[in-house]
């Protein structure tokens, strides 16, 4: 009988879907990607006769896998290490951890996702930028932007920056800053190469954090890096960009604007992004937003943020929903 290591992961997944059985075979499927059922239908297609002992040794490894990744999920490696060390012994223990960390790419710092971000952000606030822009790059985009708007704002375009120029770190980086962060959090990720980091991570994060944190990061990199900040820039959007936008499109925003948020997104912007918007309403509308510009007073940056924050949001949601098209330059092409 082959040992289950001489079968590739694929040939693995389809002599368990076969020991499993076409009732619930077809029940993981649902699950799958089209691509990933096309690769196991034609792998259960070539696969002829498997022996009894095989199918166990099969079910037996994916129950492993299966006991460990509940065990990371609830408590980390480590946590994970000690209860199999009990159930299966500590040889058969570092096996499954091992085949775990190198077939399902268990990320570094996945410890740290658990630990609340007030508590996260003062242990990380006084390390160096470059630590901090590591850890960033591997927490998700909603964690890394609540973190990265409450950093000093001499640090935050500097994180920024280095989470956008990052592309590759060694093992080497990535164990001795765990080493570190273990002294209080426990856990050591051991992995290969990985890539982590580039523009679209920053970008997303911007996408995600405040206005007036986006504002600052942007034009600290239009003055440090402005090469770099015109590559982000064409991967997001902000309020001024709506300049960029058709006029059937601005239209289409502004039927989901409040006329009252309008009013006050409006109060700190150049005449030239007020014309566009204006002219893309009716005339007793603008007149009507406009003397309730001149009436309202003075309004907190804060407050024009917000309500600038809103409509960035509507427009990027009317994105996604493929009701609008954004231009980003570069490549981007329409057609009419």
């Amino acid at each position: 009988m082959k040992g289950t290591d001489e079968y590739s992961g694929l040939q693995k997944t389809a002599i368990l879907m076969i020991a499993l059985g076409p009732e619930r075979s077809s029940k993981i499927f649902k699950h799958l990607k089209e691509e990933e059922i096309e690769q196991l239908t034609l792998e259960i297609a070539n696969t002829r006769s498997v022996s009894q002992a095989t199918k166990d040794a099969v079910m037996d490894e994916f129950y492993e896998v299966c006991l460990a990744q509940q065990y990371i999920a609830e408590g980390g490696i480590a946590y994970a290490k000690d209860l199999l060390e009990k159930a299966l012994g500590t040889e058969k223990a570092m096996e499954v951890i091992g085949k775990l960390t190198a077939s399902l790419q268990v990320r570094p710092f996945e410890f740290i996702r658990k630990i609340d971000p007030a508590q996260l952000l003062t242990f990380i606030q006084d390390e160096h930028p470059q630590t901090i822009a590591l850890i960033l790059s591997y927490l998700s985009a909603g964690q890394s932007a609540a973190l990265i708007g409450a950093l000093a704002p001499d640090k935050q375009a500097d994180v920024a920056k280095r989470i956008a120029q990052m592309d590759r770190t060694s093992p080497d980086v990535l164990k001795e800053v765990e080493r570190v962060l273990e002294k209080k959090f426990a856990s050591l990720v051991n992995q290969d190469y990985t890539i982590a980091g580039g523009v679209d991570a920053i970008v997303d994060i911007l996408n995600t954090v405040d206005r007036g944190t986006e504002k600052h990061i942007m034009e600290t990199l239009e003055i440090e890096e402005p090469e770099l900040a015109d590559e982000i820039r064409k991967k997001m959007f902000v309020f001024e960009d709506i300049l960029s936008l058709d006029d059937r499109s601005i239209q289409r925003v502004l039927r989901e604007v409040q006329n009252d948020e309008l009013a006050i997104a409006l109060k700190s912007t150049g005449e030239e992004v007020q014309e566009v918007i204006f002219n893309n309403m009716s005339k007793r509308l603008s007149a009507m937003i406009k003397e309730d510009m001149e009436f309202m007073g003075p309004v907190r940056m804060k407050d024009v943020e917000e309500a600038q924050q809103k409509i960035v949001n509507i427009i990027r949601k009317l994105e996604d929903s493929g009701e609008i098209v954004i231009s980003r330059g570069g490549g981007d092409e329409i057609v009419v």
